[in-house]
């Protein structure tokens, strides 16, 4: 594993078990990827940061320009943000917001690419019968993602 710099702001790190909830519980956030000509590639995406693994789990389409960037360098970096809350009395926003950093594989297992689908769908759809009708359409063409997690860092930031 590489070795990271300390956070700048460390009084204003977060703990794991913060970043974890803010992981679990934020419906987006943003992949950035190694782009092309030197560009960084950054997109929204919806996650599901699994527990039981420790991994963070992403849909897309088996072609495109994501798949091919990872294909090339699968070190990607996640960045996800709370609702934030104003201080009673202040005007500025706090925002809290992770950041993992690590490699991204395709799942090939269809079971387990069912499996977190499932998952990640259960935070965006009204009931399983909604969910299992949309695996049933789109179920064999998806391509699902797993980011294992080599350094997360979490911080709250007061927008003023």
């Amino acid at each position: 594993m590489s070795e990271f710099r300390k956070m700048r702001r460390f009084k204003q790190e977060l703990s794991r078990e913060r970043c974890l909830e803010i992981l679990q519980s934020a419906p987006r956030g943003v992949l950035a990827l190694h782009g092309e000509n030197g560009f960084p590639y950054a997109i929204p995406l919806n996650q599901y940061y699994d527990p039981e693994d420790g991994k963070l789990y992403f849909h897309g389409a088996k072609e495109g320009l994501k798949a091919d960037l990872l294909k090339q360098n699968n070190k990607a970096c996640f960045t996800v943000m709370d609702e934030g809350f104003v201080k009673e009395g202040e005007w500025a926003l706090n925002i809290c917001s992770v950041v993992c950093l690590g490699r991204i594989e395709t799942v090939t297992d269809h079971g387990i690419v069912l499996e977190q689908c499932r998952k990640l769908a259960g935070k965006f759809y009204p009931t399983e019968e909604a969910i299992e009708k949309e695996i049933a359409r789109d179920g064999n063409r998806v391509n699902l993602l797993a980011m294992t997690i080599e350094r997360m860092t979490g911080k709250i930031v007061k927008e003023s």
